[in-house]
C-alpha cells in the first residue's frame, strides 16, 4: 500500500496537533516549494534524506521495435532522487525485520547525502 498525500496530512495532524486545514495546506507549501525548486532546474538537498535532481537529457535518435524505424526522441528533463546512506540504512534495516525508528535519524553536522559536497 502506498503512502498518500491524505495520509501525510493525517499523520501531521496526530503528531504536530495542527488543524487538518493548517496541516493540509502546510504540505501543499512544502510541496510547491519543491516543485517550483526542481521546475527551475535547482537541486533538493534533504539531509537524511537524500537528493532531488534535474538532469538534462540530450535528443538522440531510438528505433520503433516492431517496425525498426529511426525515430528521433526529443531532449528532455528527467528527475532522479538519490536516497542518503541514512535513508538506505533506515530501509534495510526494515528489510532485516529491525524496528524502523524514525527517532533514528540523526541531524549531525555531517552531510550523508552521497553526493561529495557538505553542505
Amino acid at each position: 500500500m502506498a503512502m498518500t498525500k491524505a495520509d501525510i496530512v493525517e499523520a501531521l495532524y496526530e503528531k504536530v496537533g495542527f488543524s487538518k486545514k493548517e496541516a493540509a495546506d502546510l504540505v501543499e507549501m512544502v510541496f510547491d516549494t519543491i516543485k517550483g525548486t526542481l521546475a527551475q532546474g535547482q537541486k533538493i538537498k534533504i539531509s537524511g534524506f537524500g537528493n532531488f535532481v534535474v538532469r538534462e537529457k540530450r535528443p538522440r535518435v531510438g528505433r520503433n521495435p516492431q517496425t525498426g524505424e529511426s525515430i528521433e526522441i526529443s531532449a528532455r528533463r528527467v528527475l532522479t532522487f538519490r536516497p542518503s546512506q541514512v535513508l538506505r540504512a533506515e530501509v534495510n534495516a526494515s528489510l532485516e525485520g529491525k524496528p524502523v525508528q524514525p527517532d533514528s535519524f540523526h541531524h549531525g553536522k555531517k552531510d550523508d547525502d552521497d553526493d561529495g559536497d557538505d553542505e
